[in-house]
């Protein structure tokens, strides 16, 4: 039985670790030829070369979203090797929280640089590699694109924009009739290494996990495989109907 993304080949951004990583793996398993990319070449290649021995068709490559240059040339590496692109993931993102007055510009552009103009730069190079061919570009916002949080004005903006920014782009590739789907997730809370790492304001990562799983009435925060299956779902033909749509993986977080 063939896989359900069998033969599309998928371009996963920030692919070195998380859930860009998890994603990798669950396409793979499912028939897709992969691009990974990440600004930790080690970590993409390395994770590239693991897909492979498992029997995908996998290229790692170095990759900064914020650079045109930089999507310029991954887009033209994916067409060189697999020739077509069917699936892009703008998964790679960058968070901190901290009081709006004291967040500089430096640090609220970088903010945007990355998770909101590496999707734009994403989906602009997708359409063009698509046009004719159709396909799913997936956009990973956030919970925090959907509702705000204190002290994350930043990444709330950031996250937000992605959310509309897919919306209005559904519209035109529906309009353009270029059998383009665009979609966002937007996953809760996910036990990743950001999120290990980040425990200053909590005194612990045991004290941090316990008040972040009480945010979610599921009573605990997700795993990055709980994110990568929507990621398969809106890769494959069975999402078909779906565009502009916001698919939440949140644990309940924002049902409150």
């Amino acid at each position: 039985m063939a896989g359900r993304v069998e033969g599309k080949v998928a371009l996963i951004t920030g692919a070195a670790e998380g859930i860009g990583a998890a994603s990798a793996r669950a396409l793979g398993a499912e028939g897709a030829k992969l691009v990974l990319t990440d600004i930790n070449d080690n970590g993409v290649k390395s994770l590239a070369a693991e897909l492979e021995r498992d029997g995908a068709a996998a290229i790692g490559l170095r990759h900064d979203v914020s650079d045109e240059a930089g999507w310029e040339s991954v887009m033209a590496a994916t067409l060189s090797r697999f020739g077509r692109l069917d699936v892009l993931v703008n998964n790679a993102g960058i968070a901190f929280v901290g009081p709006t007055a004291e967040t500089s510009l430096a640090d609220w552009r970088r903010m945007l640089a990355v998770n909101l103009d590496g999707v734009f730069l994403g989906t602009k190079y997708a359409i063009r590699a698509m046009a004719g061919e159709g396909g799913s570009i997936i956009n990973v916002s956030s919970i925090l694109g959907i509702d705000g949080a204190a002290t994350a004005a930043a990444y709330c903006a950031s996250k937000g924009g992605v959310r509309l920014f897919t919306k209005s782009v559904a519209l035109e590739c529906g309009e353009a009739g270029n059998g383009i789907r665009v979609n966002s997730i937007h996953p809760g809370y996910i036990h990743t290494s950001m999120f290990d790492s980040d425990v200053a304001a909590f005194g612990s990562l045991e004290a941090k996990m316990k008040k972040v799983s009480a945010l979610h009435p599921i009573g605990r925060i997700g795993q990055p495989a709980e994110i990568a299956a929507g990621v398969v779902f809106l890769a494959s033909d069975e999402s078909s109907f779906m565009t502009g749509s916001e698919l939440v993986i949140d644990g309940g977080y924002t049902a409150r």
